[in-house]
């Protein structure tokens, strides 16, 4: 059920991120074809495209290639078009990547990098970012244990409306994990959560 409602959250990603482009032809003309299933033309449209530089097809090209999209699922192919589009910014792409080294796919497992990635996305606002970040912190996997760091990271997601990050929260204040305490405050962060 997971990996269905990743899939689905990547390709909403996908289509929100080609539908708010001002640029029309190709992109449109690629997005057309993603709608219809057509794989094998939106590569022909997009690889020019990511070639020249456009960091969203990139990633774009990154989620086809991790999820098997019209194309055999190739990791090393996943990361190679999702760190281009990370390298210059591409929020998206840098929490992806972030996955990827959390993951071990296509890449090392390395904590120290996914927490790199994360970081940079989650400086940009990215709430699963912020998210992960903050767990990378409570847990201390690839960076040392801050409870208070962690509690930032959440509360920054957590204000976005991020329920993991709500959950979280809600966890922390219930085992007083850098708080005091609060099962008042633990149960208001899970009905957020929950809402």
């Amino acid at each position: 059920m997971k990996a269905i409602l990743r899939s689905g959250f990547l390709a909403l990603v996908i289509l929100l991120t080609l539908a708010v482009q001002a640029n029309a032809g190709p992109r449109e003309d690629g997005l057309a074809a993603y709608q219809r299933g057509d794989y094998a033309t939106v590569l022909k449209i997009w690889r020019p495209l990511a070639d020249q530089g456009d960091a969203d097809v990139q990633y774009n090209l990154g989620v086809m290639h991790h999820d098997g999209q019209g194309v055999p699922q190739d990791y090393s192919a996943a990361v190679k078009w999702t760190r281009m589009a990370a390298e210059q910014d591409h929020a998206h792409a840098q929490f992806s990547l972030g996955l990827m080294y959390r993951k071990g796919e296509g890449v090392p497992q390395e904590d120290a990098e996914a927490v790199k990635w994360y970081r940079k996305a989650a400086a940009q606002g990215a709430d699963r970012a912020q998210n992960n970040l903050g767990a990378m912190y409570e847990s201390g996997r690839g960076l040392p244990q801050n409870y208070a760091e962690a509690l930032k990271w959440y509360r920054k997601a957590a204000k976005q409306g991020y329920a993991n990050a709500q959950n979280s929260l809600g966890f922390m204040h219930g085992k007083g994990q850098g708080v005091p305490q609060d099962d008042a405050e633990a149960v208001k962060w899970y009905r957020m959560a929950w809402a």
